[in-house]
């Protein structure tokens, strides 16, 4: 085994940890902590440009305690990475956020861009979803503040980052509970405004398999395969057929707040968003599916997380 390494991946939403070692025989990783934080540090930040200073608390308190965890498992400083994806590349204020995971984690935060965010969600996804078919596959990861779409076989050849995501829509459109068809309407015509700029950059028409990643995708996953409580193990490498993802996806939207929580297998922290989410992979879905022949989507669990834990692989002597 290699030793350790620390990945963290703090988006608009969420933020996350895995701390994992390689395996030499397989080359793939081995899983030693993977946790998972609901802090929304970007909350309001598509409308004042800024952090709130309690979400930046909520945020960095996480930090604290995943430093316990990386302390635990002797994780050496140079061999921990921390990405900050959408809400820290849109925030003014982002200089006093970066200072305190600097303080707390010995390490300074990475902002990187949409692109470099495509990229590692696409590593991350391919190297871990079997049986996918020959050919292109496009990784599509929903954040709470983008939405990175990237298509490849081995190694990506188109990419895109879009400006929303399923705290950004919420806050833009989706106010009321349950939202009106008015609502609706703005936010499909935003996302599919937005899908018209992905189809220019993006040969839609080559896709051999669509695969969808993060919280959203995995939530509507679970809901869709019926399970009650939420199984990683269930939701990775899932096949659905793309009606049913529509279906569901359109339950979802329309639900209350209190409705969705009946759901166990959905984070509390995703009650108020989900919806905006699943309008999104829906979104993605019907343009996809309207440009090929496929008939399915596919569920990865392994995203920009791993893909930071395996380029940092590639480093550790």
């Amino acid at each position: 085994m290699s030793a350790p390494v620390a990945a963290i991946d703090c988006g608009t939403n969420s933020i996350r940890l895995l701390i994992a070692r390689r395996d030499e025989a397989s080359g793939r990783l081995v899983d030693l902590e993977r946790r998972l934080e609901m802090v929304r540090l970007g909350l309001g930040v598509d409308r004042t440009g800024r952090f709130d200073p309690v979400a930046v608390e909520r945020t960095l308190d996480a930090a604290r305690r995943y430093r316990e965890l990386v302390d635990h498992h002797g994780v050496r400083r140079e061999d921990i990475r921390f990405v900050a994806t959408s809400a820290t590349r849109d925030a003014a204020n982002r200089d006093e956020f970066i200072s305190g995971v600097e303080q707390i984690l010995g390490v300074t935060p990475e902002v990187i861009t949409g692109q470099e965010e495509a990229e590692l969600s696409f590593r991350g996804a391919v190297s871990t979803v079997e049986g996918l078919p020959e050919g292109p596959a496009l990784v599509v990861d929903i954040g709470g503040g983008s939405t990175e779409l990237v298509l490849g076989t081995d190694a990506p050849t188109h990419r895109i980052s879009l400006d929303i995501g399923s705290v950004r829509l919420t806050e833009r459109h989706l106010r009321t509970d349950p939202p009106t068809p008015a609502e609706i309407a703005a936010a499909t015509a935003d996302v599919d405004a937005l899908l018209d700029e992905a189809a220019a950059a993006i040969p839609f028409g080559d896709v051999a398999a669509l695969v969808g990643v993060a919280g959203t995708v995995t939530t509507v996953t679970a809901v869709a395969v019926g399970i009650r409580d939420y199984r990683p193990d269930v939701t990775h490498g899932a096949s659905l057929e793309v009606a049913q993802v529509r279906r569901v996806c359109e339950t979802l939207l329309g639900q209350t707040r209190e409705e969705r929580a009946r759901h166990q297998v959905i984070h509390p922290g995703r009650i108020d968003v989900i919806g905006a989410g699943a309008l999104i992979w829906s979104r993605v879905v019907e343009r996809v599916a309207a440009a090929t022949s496929i008939t399915s989507t596919r569920t990865s669990e392994h995203d920009i997380l791993d893909g930071i834990a395996l380029d940092l692989l590639e480093h550790v002597p």
